[in-house]
């Protein structure tokens, strides 16, 4: 029973929230989509890269989550505890399948995909999830933008900024914006990165207030803000927040803001 204990309040540098899925990879690079004829598996969806990563630049890291009760779902509890990150945040959904991708690339930076999402484990994450002393164990917390576009798992992780504002730490946003989450591109969409829409950026523009570090690259600073422009759009963040912002510009590397 204590090292029970002691392992659920384990300390934490960072804990994400939000997509986790089994990516299907093309091995046949350069080919469409439609052309290939094997995939490789991997662990994606946004929190879950930032999980691996940081934990692979040193840090004490968790995943919060739902998967499936099923082989997929294994696979991303087993990949992530090989990567030395917790999964004390991460259910087993008893009802609901782990999300799959299934990508291809094509080109350089053309990477077409299918999202295979619908009422997926992880957008089922709730407000019950959230154990207030788990993510008061971490410094910082990151929420992602795809977990915001439902009312259950929005809920969950604005429970989340609460608990970690009451313990005095970081709460870092990525934006993480892909408008076929959102239903507003069609299935064979996946790789569309922008699509404006002003129920998103109104839904996303509440976040901002609480948060310590913004992420996103110039589609996401600009549906995050509701602005047309990338310069426009970091004017109303600073307006709304005071958070370091995070530019990613791919190749090009990043811009900071503090």
């Amino acid at each position: 029973m204590g090292e029970a204990v002691e392992a659920r309040h384990a300390p934490l540098d960072i804990i994400t929230i939000g997509r986790a899925s089994v990516d299907l990879y093309g091995q046949q690079i350069g080919s469409r989509l439609e052309d290939i004829t094997s995939f490789a598996k991997s662990v994606g969806g946004c929190p879950a890269n930032i999980a691996v990563g940081t934990a692979r630049l040193g840090l004490r890291s968790a995943l919060l989550t739902r998967v499936g009760n099923e082989q997929m779902g294994r696979f991303i509890r087993e990949q992530l505890t090989r990567e030395g990150i917790s999964v004390q945040g991460l259910k087993t959904d008893p009802e609901r399948l782990t999300a799959l991708v299934l990508l291809s690339v094509e080109d350089e930076g053309v990477s077409p995909m299918i999202f295979y999402r619908s009422d997926c484990a992880d957008m089922a994450l709730s407000e019950d999830d959230i154990d207030e002393a788990f993510i008061a164990s971490a410094r910082a917390v990151v929420v992602t933008g795809t977990h915001f576009s439902r009312p259950n798992s929005d809920a969950a992780q604005r429970k989340a900024i609460r608990a970690m504002k009451a313990k005095g730490g970081k709460v870092v946003f990525d934006i993480d914006y892909r408008p076929n989450l959102w239903g507003l591109a069609g299935h064979a969409e996946g790789f569309e990165r922008y699509v404006k829409s002003d129920r998103v950026s109104a839904q996303l523009k509440t976040v901002l207030p609480h948060c310590d570090l913004i992420v996103g690259t110039e589609e996401e600073i600009m549906i995050a803000s509701g602005a047309d422009d990338c310069l426009s759009a970091l004017k109303t963040i600073r307006s709304l927040s005071a958070a370091t912002i995070v530019l990613k510009r791919g190749a090009m590397g990043c811009i900071v803001y503090d």
